[in-house]
């Protein structure tokens, strides 16, 4: 799986992006389908882990930033959803853990692997922007939306894994909602496709990003 990011990722910068997100726990599959123990040692630490580590170097190699949604070990047992933001330069400049954690049936188990984050709501200035990360079902809240306007967000990222069902309806309608009401842009991330052997439904793509009106100003198909 990283090496195929690997490969995006300078896809991306030779396209001319200055900001990459990946999607949620980019490094595997979502494996909160399931309830396994065996999960917990693709921990890694942030910013000292070997993937946040070679993120870096990429980062500095195409002058893009990263932003890097991974499965963090803070200490053991000490286990959280984050994303580290690393700068164009290769310089680490924070992470966002996320902060609310579903356990719905069928298959989002996530308080087996997660705890909910514990350091608010933060925004990162790259020097032509201050960006803010939200994880998957954060989404749902409006209070943390706010807050990173408030943190003076003005591009906010929402890497993601999330099926079809009555979650596809809401993908629309939340976070232009969410950008309407803060003044920012949105940069929606979404997986794709289906994961053996869960099966747990369609991963639909479909991310987008959209302005501070709330209108699409690119959308990729369910497929990518």
């Amino acid at each position: 799986m990283i090496d195929k990011h690997v490969e995006y990722i300078r896809q991306a910068a030779e396209a001319g992006a200055q900001i990459i997100c990946l999607q949620e726990i980019f490094t595997g599959p979502y494996f909160c389908a399931e309830q396994e123990p065996r999960w917990y040692d693709t921990a890694e630490e942030i910013p000292n882990g070997p993937t946040v580590r070679l993120m870096q170097d990429l980062a500095r190699k195409h002058g893009a930033t990263i932003i890097v949604p991974i499965y963090e070990r803070e200490q053991a047992g000490i286990l959280y959803n984050t994303a580290a933001v690393i700068r164009g330069d290769g310089e680490y400049l924070g992470k966002y853990r996320k902060t609310h954690i579903p356990h719905t049936a069928p298959g989002f188990w996530e308080k087996y692997y997660f705890r909910p984050g514990n350091l608010g709501y933060p925004t990162f200035d790259l020097g032509f922007a201050r960006i803010g990360v939200y994880i998957c079902y954060d989404r749902h809240f409006p209070e943390g939306a706010r807050a990173l306007g408030l943190n003076g967000a003005e591009i906010v990222f929402n890497p993601s894994a999330t099926v079809a069902g009555l979650s596809e309806y809401l993908w629309k309608l939340e976070q232009p909602a969410h950008a309407v009401a803060n003044g920012y842009f949105i940069a929606a991330i979404n997986r794709v496709g289906t994961e053996a052997p869960w099966n747990i439904g369609h991963f639909y793509g479909s991310s987008y990003f959209c302005d501070p009106r709330g209108q699409t100003i690119a959308q990729a198909s369910r497929g990518c």
